[in-house]
């Protein structure tokens, strides 16, 4: 049976209410998107973050009277909040799987040259390399955005093989335990979020990384400890604060990767670490930066 789709521009402030009102309306299902490839970083514990520009979209059966049904919608936003609503989108969507649709839009990513990021339902592509299981999810990253990639790419560049590493702010723990696919024998993930540190610990799990070499801590309930490798895919602001903090858990000769950085920011983050790292050129990729250091000193 062919289905009649509604798109609808929102913001987190009125996705809530649209979903709300086509579920009102009749729609069998309603489901929330990234209209803009927006980053969603960790979310507080309970909550369920939404992008900046969210698009909602409702399908409908097709044998309805769409023409009425859209006007109604508009109607009761009207009613509901004395605004007018931005354009519907309207389109015809033939009858398929669902389910396997969705599965579909996520093949397989590669990292350089050994790394990939592998959904669980497909079979690596490269049964040799350091293969990474991690299905999408809604806050916590798996390598699609460029803040991510940057880190990823620069781990596969490495030899890691030995090394102790910090994944401070590790979310889904994408970057330690890409780490420890590559060869890294310990990794510490830093986490202000529950959620994330028990995204971080299933991760693991699934990719038969065992507790002992992945421990997850709260920050300042980690070990004081230097890694060899410190990663920290945050947001420009707390990087700067952090910056003394995360330097002092560099070893001499240790090296620093920072992410979730915008272009303009760059400088400002740079300044930060500049006392203790010797900083080497911004990577940039769309308007996204990732940079990188060698801890100064003994």
């Amino acid at each position: 049976m062919p289905w009649i789709q509604l798109q609808i521009p929102a913001d987190p402030d009125t996705a809530d209410q649209l979903e709300d009102l086509l579920m009102e309306m009749g729609a069998d299902a309603v489901t929330m998107e990234d209209a803009a490839d927006q980053p969603i970083f960790e979310p507080d514990p309970g909550t369920t973050p939404l992008w900046g520009d969210t698009r909602v979209t409702g399908l409908f059966d097709a044998d309805q009277d769409i023409d009425q049904i859209c006007s109604a919608i508009r109607d009761a936003w009207h009613q509901q909040t004395q605004q007018d609503l931005p354009d519907i989108e309207v389109t015809l969507v033939e009858d398929k799987d669902w389910e396997r649709a969705w599965m579909d839009d996520f093949q397989p990513l590669r990292f350089g040259r050994r790394l990939w990021i592998v959904p669980s339902w497909h079979a690596a592509p490269d049964p040799d390399g350091a293969n990474l299981l991690l299905d999408p999810g809604l806050a916590f990253g798996t390598g699609t955005h460029p803040t991510t990639a940057l880190c990823l790419e620069w781990l596969d560049g490495m030899d890691v093989e030995g090394r102790q590493v910090i994944d401070y702010g590790c979310g889904s723990g994408i970057l330690a335990l890409a780490a420890l696919l590559l060869g890294a024998d310990h990794a510490i993930g830093v986490d202000t979020d529950s959620q994330a540190l028990e995204a971080s610990r299933d991760n693991a799990r699934r990719n038969d990384v065992s507790d002992d070499r992945f421990t997850l801590y709260l920050p300042g309930d980690e070990p004081d400890t230097r890694a060899d490798i410190l990663l920290a895919n945050i947001l420009a602001g707390p990087l700067v604060d952090l910056a003394p903090t995360l330097s002092a858990k560099v070893r001499p000769g240790g090296h620093l990767v920072l992410s979730g950085i915008l272009a303009q920011q760059a400088r400002e983050v740079m300044s930060a670490y500049e006392p203790w790292f010797i900083m080497d050129e911004p990577e940039q990729r769309e308007e996204w930066i990732r940079l990188t250091g060698r801890r100064i000193g003994g």
